[in-house]
């Protein structure tokens, strides 16, 4: 699985829609959190920790569109600067994945009148996992497959 838009050049994040993670298996989720504030908001990014060891980052921009790209994991994300005011840790309102992760069965994404990505749905087997991007991230999961249909 290539998160990536270029042959050879798997650290630009892709852009466009489609279903790219369908099939993987989420091994876990972490936030990327500004020490300082402590971890009582949320995240600046997420990272889904994948089986095969790749990871997967979703970011905000400055004007609050959703980017998607490969994580570096363990590795925190090159714009952490300076690295030791930054952290990984779970997102208190996330469960524990399942005993082999969570199967990916299908990535939407949702947009604005602009046709900017602002939200990703990433659905899985037994629920889906639903990242807002803002001036920080917000990521909820829910059981079972509901939510509205992308927009296009």
């Amino acid at each position: 699985m290539r998160v990536g838009n270029g042959e050879g050049a798997p650290r630009v994040p892709r852009q466009g829609r489609a279903d790219w993670l369908r099939g993987a298996r989420i091994i876990g989720v972490l936030g990327v959190f500004y020490r300082p504030e402590g971890r009582l908001g949320e995240p600046e990014a997420v990272e889904f920790l994948l089986a095969d060891g790749q990871s997967v980052l979703l970011t905000c921009a400055s004007d609050w569109t959703l980017r998607v790209g490969p994580g570096a994991w363990p590795r925190l994300p090159e714009w952490c600067v300076p690295s030791g005011q930054w952290e990984f840790a779970t997102v208190p309102t996330l469960p524990q994945p399942p005993e082999g992760g969570w199967t990916v069965t299908r990535t939407e994404e949702r947009g604005d009148e602009n046709g900017q990505v602002r939200e990703a749905v990433i659905r899985c087997e037994g629920g889906s996992f639903v990242v807002v991007g803002g001036d920080t991230m917000a990521i909820r999961f829910t059981r079972g497959h509901r939510g509205a249909p992308a927009t296009t």
